[in-house]
């Protein structure tokens, strides 16, 4: 599964990563408050295609009400599964009292939860952490409250919340949960590459496996994960030809999806992730950094990519 990342998992990103075999992906976390508004760049958020499936749609909020409502205009969009942010460590999320603050209110997370899943047909989910902080690890007693309360599965990130994304994931934690509750438990939590969804798998028995951060610049890591688990053969990474492609295709994706003007500042980020650790990368960055024109950008990434399969055409990436 894909995890929900908050400005990376916009529509031209999920694609990408079910083109290498991601078997369901999520939004960006959405504002219960800006739905139950109608907010134009909230609703934003749940803009997907027929082939964005199956697609599940994280909402985060403190209220009861308030996320029960969001639930219901979320519905209205007929995702295949709804799921609840109780783990977002950013301060502007939980100064509100939502994301992993619920952690710390394992009433009102209840409440939270049995109101979202009377609201609604679908399939509940909630993501969480370990904890609030490793002195506060409760994650088993707020995944029995969930189960309690109508959730489908449980998603459980190893990190504690004060840990934000530093540090290592504690996979000792999904085990625990999975021992716990009756429900599906999906791990998350430092998959970098495809050897490490196969441990959490075998170490945790977790259901499924969520990768997050090690998907940035690394899309075919799905792939990857596929191969490994059913014993297909195959490339672990794609050469320098496709990573360019699939660059390029990303960066087109963004272009259709946002316009020039925007597409041309979101992407950067992406451009870091896809050529970190290649040679002369930072050059390119900063060479690109400068350019305003689409056209232009693309033609000076094709060049780099020329560049390095004459300089070094033996690189797998």
């Amino acid at each position: 599964m894909l995890a929900p990342l908050a400005g990376v998992t916009d529509l031209p990103f999920r694609l990408i990563a079910r083109g290498f075999g991601c078997g369901l992906c999520f939004t960006e976390m959405v504002s219960a408050n800006g739905l139950v508004r109608e907010t134009a760049k909230t609703l934003e958020y749940l803009k997907t295609c027929p082939e964005d499936r199956p697609l599940g749609v994280q909402i985060f909020g403190a209220d009861p009400a308030v996320m029960a409502e969001a639930a219901r205009i979320v519905g209205e969009h007929d995702p295949d599964i709804l799921d609840l942010n109780m783990g977002c460590p950013v301060r502007k999320v939980v100064k509100t009292g939502a994301g992993a603050m619920l952690m710390k209110d394992l009433p009102l997370a209840g409440r939270i939860i049995a109101a979202v899943v009377r609201a609604v047909k679908k399939p509940v989910t909630v993501k969480m952490r370990a904890g609030w902080s490793r002195a506060t690890q409760n994650a088993v007693q707020l995944a029995r409250i969930a189960e309690d309360a109508g959730a489908a599965a449980v998603i459980v990130h190893g990190r504690t919340a004060d840990q934000g994304f530093s540090g290592f994931a504690d996979w000792s934690v999904i085990a625990d949960v999975k021992r716990a509750v009756g429900i599906p438990v999906v791990g998350n939590g430092d998959i970098r590459q495809p050897s490490d969804a196969q441990a959490m798998l075998k170490q945790t028995g977790c259901d499924a496996v969520m990768v997050g951060r090690g998907a940035l610049g690394h899309p075919w890591l799905f792939q990857g994960i596929s191969d490994l688990l059913t014993g297909a053969a195959g490339a672990d990474r794609p050469s320098l030809a496709g990573r360019c492609a699939v660059i390029r295709k990303h960066w087109e994706m963004e272009l259709q999806h946002l316009g020039p003007r925007q597409a041309d500042r979101s992407f950067r980020k992406h451009l870091l992730w896809y050529t970190k650790g290649l040679p002369a990368s930072g050059r390119l960055r900063e060479t690109m950094g400068k350019m305003t024109d689409a056209n232009r950008m693309i033609a000076e990434l094709e060049e780099y990519f020329r560049f390095l399969e004459r300089v070094q055409p033996e690189i797998m990436t």
